[in-house]
């Protein structure tokens, strides 16, 4: 439970509240909140994976019979094994600095792929200018065929729109379908 509250909680408030306040982390172009919901839930998740890791569990997923040596930071301290909590602590932070290099490598390689073919960047006067005029659609629509709810004549509307394109249905012998 308490992994639970602290793994929606955490995230979301440094998504919603600290984005906002910390300088480096107003400079990082983040539409998506992929930092929060990955980077600071992955990590958040390993932390407390060590903290609370159970030996009985840690013994049946490692199929081994001694459980002493995969023992959480909690458990080892109640147990009055200190030392083995804080090694798997350390065995979890050692996996999250692991899987920070890895992502870094590999999205570092791949953005250079992608820079060498085309720009990873618009140019400014195309990034002022806004999706609707560089793609068509509008950013963020919310309701049918990129409709802001603002501009949305009926919520929720499934009747057919003119501008959409159509498609005719013909049978085998090329006559059209009937409709009921």
């Amino acid at each position: 439970m308490i992994m639970g509250i602290m793994s929606g909680s955490i995230p979301w408030y440094t998504m919603m509240v600290l984005h906002k306040e910390i300088r480096i982390l107003k400079q990082v172009d983040d539409t998506m909140a992929v930092f929060h919901t990955h980077a600071v839930a992955g990590c958040l998740g390993g932390v407390l994976a060590g903290f609370f890791a159970d030996p009985n569990l840690c013994r049946l997923f490692y199929g081994v019979q001694d459980s002493v040596h995969y023992t959480g930071l909690a458990y080892g301290i109640l147990t009055g094994r200190p030392k083995a909590g804080f090694r798997q602590m350390g065995v979890q932070l050692l996996g999250i600095v692991f899987v920070i290099l890895l992502n870094v490598s590999t999205t570092s390689i791949v953005c250079l792929v992608v820079k060498s073919l085309v720009p990873l960047r618009l140019k400014e006067d195309e990034l002022e200018v806004g999706d609707d005029a560089v793609h068509g659609e509008v950013a963020y629509a919310l309701w049918g065929d990129g409709e802001k709810l603002e501009n949305a004549n009926e919520a929720f509307s499934f009747q057919r729109n003119p501008e959409w394109p159509t498609v005719e249905l013909k049978t085998s012998s090329n006559a059209p379908l009937e409709s009921d």
